[in-house]
């Protein structure tokens, strides 16, 4: 079998405002992918376990599928097939989407290709069929993780009904600003923290802020950040950082409510929720990286790009 490796994904902006039909914002990270391997070894028996449930449920579940390959699916099962990853589960990087973008690509017959010119339809019905193969790992699923992993370019959301690739502004190498995460170290569950949210999305003043607050700096960020316009953005990320830090509990681990505030009140570094929150790592941006990075030490922390 081809070994394709599909990339970890993260959400630089618009975590839970995707779910209510609002813009965000994703991109490819290539540091974490995995692949599709068979002959598992005892160390990978907990991955190849996961796959046959997962093999079992878009038989038994999965409505709009396209055709399978099942002769090859067999074959590949009983040669022990795993997935090969190290992307770290319950981190918002995607783990699930990467599998499931491999799954598509080794198996759908009349697969769309990510090389080919995607339309504007055929990027909806990739997301469709991504939504629903991915809502055995989560609940419920917007798709937009395993198309970012299966197309491995930046993606802009705008609402459920219209997503299009776009492109990243250029990176400077050199740049003392950038955008980074931090390991909580510990994992979070999706589908909990979902579920959570859309608890907190019954009661009024949430509800209200959600739509009139954090919705409204989510697109502007977005829309500065793709512009080029890097001090506006931290203003806007200020401002969202700050909304997030009174709003999103027990999303933001309690040991880290501290460090989150000490960046806003310094105006050293904005941090932001990296998907769905509750451990995982954190998004982080700054204007110094150097001076940052000094001050957060102590803490596991990864460039993903600089400006």
């Amino acid at each position: 079998m081809n070994n394709s490796f599909f990339s970890s994904k993260i959400l630089l902006f618009g975590e839970y405002s995707i779910v209510l039909n609002s813009f965000g914002f994703a991109i490819p990270y290539n540091l974490y992918k995995g692949s599709l391997k068979l002959n598992a070894g005892k160390k990978n028996k907990d991955s190849q376990k996961k796959i046959l449930e997962f093999i079992e449920y878009l038989k038994k579940k999965v409505k709009n599928l396209p055709d399978l390959d099942w002769l090859s699916i067999n074959k590949d099962k009983k040669n022990n097939l795993f997935f090969e990853s190290n992307i770290p589960q319950g981190y918002g990087l995607g783990s699930s989407g990467a599998l499931v973008a491999a799954f598509y690509d080794r198996y759908v017959k009349d697969k769309i290709s990510s090389e080919e010119k995607l339309t504007k339809n055929k990027l909806q019905k990739l997301k469709n069929i991504f939504s629903e193969m991915e809502s055995y790992y989560h609940g419920e699923s917007s798709g937009i993780d395993p198309l970012n992993c299966y197309l491995g370019l930046p993606i802009l959301i705008k609402s459920q009904n219209e997503i299009q690739v776009t492109k990243m502004p250029e990176e400077k190498a050199l740049g003392y600003g950038g955008i980074f995460i931090l390991d909580s170290g510990t994992s979070s569950d999706t589908s909990s923290m979902v579920s959570l949210f859309f608890k907190k999305m019954e009661d009024e003043n949430f509800n209200y802020m959600m739509k009139n607050q954090f919705i409204r700096y989510s697109k502007t960020c977005i829309n500065e950040f793709l512009n080029g316009d890097i001090n506006s953005m931290f203003n806007s990320i200020k401002i969202l950082s700050e909304i997030t830090l009174k709003n999103f509990q027990p999303m933001i681990p309690n040991k880290f409510t501290k460090l989150w505030d000490e960046g806003i009140r310094t105006d050293n570094y904005f941090f932001k929720l990296c998907g769905s929150g509750g451990g995982g790592f954190l998004l982080g941006f700054t204007l110094d990286l150097e001076r940052t990075f000094e001050n957060l030490r102590d803490y596991k922390k990864e460039i993903i790009y600089k400006f």
